[in-house]
């Protein structure tokens, strides 16, 4: 019985330790696999290590997240251990206000604590950047030390210091001598967990920085709009270096001795501090230069990044490169105090902020590209006169299928193919309110922008009918990858993902229900408050040249605005795929996406919360 009992429990342990390491060691193996799927593996290789070290983009990403962690651990160990010593001796009541004002950060979920610290920010005008996120990590972290040295520093004997003093010690040395050797274990296990939320920071990162600074959190999130595996060699890395922390953690006292060691540690955190100093010294340097500087903020992955480096080289200027992964968060950024000279948004966000009169109209007479721009998209009704944008990339949302396992006669049934009982549970859905809806209000024949609530709430019952009835699968951009390993029969996708798919998989195909669908442009515009307006109207005028333009959709695999580049892109890589192209019904069922009002967005938003939630 007794050994029944240990091996269920063994087992136990054993399920609960797979569940928890298993994605980390799923996530090594395929970090060697010289494939570009995450889910199949194909051969061993050091590919995507290789391509690692030539980012330079992930590589200074990886410097600020290191030097902002060591920084801001260092500085919100000593604000923190203080702190706890100074309240241990504080009066009753101001111990209680101080505690129950620390644990509001602890306590705010931390999407709270990143729009509060960006509004401070923008509130005294501070540039953001480097020290802004820098700030913000020690602000966060403070806290969490406070709460673990504190409860250590109460249960001293009060007389400690007192008896120390009583001896000749004077307050420092009781401080040093006396005091911090016995709250040791409590003052590195508050330094390990500031390390770790500051290394793993992302939300508060993302709205606190600026002016091209990021960490590995928002490098990695900008690049997960597309397939990097280069994620997994970066992330396997930092596994290698904390096990190697791990084991010298062990390895080390066992061979080292007492008094050794001790000298050990403290030449360590000498030199910690050293170098932390120094990473602080180069992480705020700023060099001045001549160069004029123009500010980007783009999608993430909708670039071919050589191209950005060579309008810098030919226009002797430096390009402060930014991501967003969304019109709504790169509209929050934006409002909320970062500075930004091109945007880069899609079509009824350019509506909105024509509106709010955020951007300038173009000089045309500077973008001498512009008779290579396909003049069949101009004028759309968000810029009937085309005063506000140039376009970028463009397209349409459909349906990619496998062609093994779709009937394709069954495409007529349109959008109600996706409540097909024969491919129940064989379906990804985008998890987002406009799109979702646009199938399902399309499917009963209303226009997507539709702002009547009865084709609303029926639009409401037709996606929470269909959740119950096919159990899709919600996702996002992981359904790019997904669909290429032919893991769903049909998926929901923008077409230029579509395109990118039926590049690398023979099997899979693209269609445009005839109920209509939606037509989404993304363009180029100009903020109000750009400074370098020729170079901003230069860098427009760049991107859509003919050979930029070629470059960037081959990278991307979005339609191009170009012409040309279009042309080119269809007879050679994107040869008989019919995703990369685009069907403009306007006069029919066809629709642009127009701004929502906040009630109206709301009223979308409470029944999307719904329907997930079910």
């Amino acid at each position: 019985m007794i050994k029944n009992r240990k091996f269920s429990t063994s087992l136990f342990v054993g399920l609960c330790l797979l569940f928890q390491y298993l994605p980390i060691i799923v996530m090594v193996v395929f970090s060697f696999n010289s494939a570009k799927s995450l889910s199949n593996f194909k051969g061993f290789s050091f590919y995507w290590y290789e391509e690692l070290f030539k980012n330079n983009e992930l590589m200074s990403a990886v410097f600020v997240s290191v030097s902002i962690a060591i920084i801001a651990t260092l500085v919100s160990t000593v604000l923190g251990t203080i702190t706890a010593i100074g309240l241990s001796k504080s009066k009753k009541i101001v111990r209680q206000i101080v505690l129950q004002l620390n644990q509001l950060p602890i306590l705010n979920p931390e999407i709270v604590t990143a729009i509060s610290l960006m509004l401070f920010f923008a509130a005294f005008k501070v540039d953001k950047g480097y020290m802004t996120m820098l700030f913000a990590h020690i602000a966060f972290c403070t806290p969490f030390v406070i709460t673990n040295v504190l409860p250590k520093v109460r249960r001293l004997d009060p007389n400690l210091s007192d008896a120390a003093m009583d001896l000749g010690a004077t307050p420092f040395q009781a401080l040093t001598k006396v005091i911090l050797p016995q709250i040791k274990p409590a003052i590195f296990t508050g330094a390990l967990l500031a390390f770790t939320m500051s290394f793993d920071d992302f939300i508060i990162s993302y709205f606190v920085t600026g002016n091209g600074v990021q960490n590995i959190s928002i490098a990695v999130y900008n690049m997960s709009k597309r397939i990097n595996p280069s994620i997994n060699a970066l992330s396997a890395i930092v596994v290698f270096v904390i096990l190697g922390v791990l084991a010298l953690s062990y390895i080390v006292p066992a061979i080292v001795k007492k008094k050794t060691s001790s000298k050990l540690r403290k030449r360590t955190a000498r030199v910690v501090i050293a170098l932390s100093c120094l990473a602080l010294v180069v992480g705020v340097a700023v060099r001045e230069s001549s160069k004029p500087v123009l500010r980007v903020f783009n999608w993430g992955e909708y670039v071919d990044k050589s191209v950005i480096k060579s309008f810098e080289k030919e226009y002797n200027c430096k390009v402060v490169y930014e991501t967003f992964d969304s019109n709504e968060s790169m509209y929050t950024k934006y409002t909320g105090g970062n500075k930004y000279d091109i945007l880069v948004p899609s079509d009824y966000m350019i509506e909105r902020l024509i509106k709010e009169e955020r951007i300038q109209k173009l000089d045309w007479s500077l973008i001498t590209n512009k008779d290579s721009l396909d003049t069949s998209i101009m004028n759309q009704p968000f810029d009937p006169n085309n005063e506000y944008w140039a376009p970028y990339f463009y397209g349409n949302v459909g349906i990619v299928y496998d062609k093994t396992k779709v009937d394709e006669a069954d495409l007529a049934q349109g959008f109600e193919i996706l409540r097909n009982q024969k491919y129940k549970g064989n379906i990804y859905m985008y998890d987002s309110v406009r799109d979702s809806f646009t199938v399902a209000l399309k499917a009963l024949g209303y226009s997507m922008n539709s702002e009547n609530d009865q084709e609303i709430q029926e639009a409401y019952q037709w996606l929470a009918n269909q959740k119950e009835t096919m159990s899709p699968v919600y996702g996002g951009d992981e359904i790019i990858d997904s669909m290429k390993n032919n893991e769903k029969a049909m998926a929901i996708m923008y077409s230029g993902d579509a395109a990118a798919i039926m590049a690398e998989n023979e099997n899979m195909d693209f269609y445009l229900p005839k109920e209509g669908t939606n037509v989404w442009f993304d363009g180029f515009v100009i903020t109000n408050e750009c400074q370098e307006v020729t170079l901003a109207h230069e860098f427009i005028n760049y991107m859509i040249s003919d050979e930029n333009a070629l470059l960037n959709t081959l990278e991307v695999g979005y339609l191009t605005s170009n012409k040309h580049a279009s042309a080119i892109a269809k007879e050679e890589d994107f040869e008989g795929n019919n995703a990369y192209g685009i069907r403009t019904d306007l006069t029919g069922n066809d629709e642009v996406f127009t701004y929502q009002d906040n009630a109206l967005k709301e009223k979308y938003a409470i029944l999307w919360t719904k329907i997930i939630s079910q």
